[in-house]
């Protein structure tokens, strides 16, 4: 990938050989996380709010942000 120029991350990044043996007996592999569909009810001002606020178009995403950082901001 790095002689492709598929590289996602920063350039710089240290090479996994030079990360070394104690880095790499803790490294775990994570899977990709995908979004969850769900079902919400919400309160007619709360949805009248996002939509207004969006213009129409994009207030789910909208919505979604502002819970992620709600979640981000709670985070232990």
């Amino acid at each position: 990938m790095r002689l492709a120029g598929e590289l996602h991350h920063a350039p710089d990044a240290p090479l996994g050989e030079s990360l070394g043996a104690d880095f790499w007996s803790k490294a775990e592999v994570e899977g990709p996380k995908r979004p969850r569909s769900v079902h919400l009810k919400l309160d007619p001002e709360v949805f009248e709010y996002f939509y207004s606020e969006a213009g129409g178009k994009g207030h789910l995403t909208k919505m979604q942000k502002v819970l992620k950082a709600y979640a981000d901001a709670h985070r232990d």
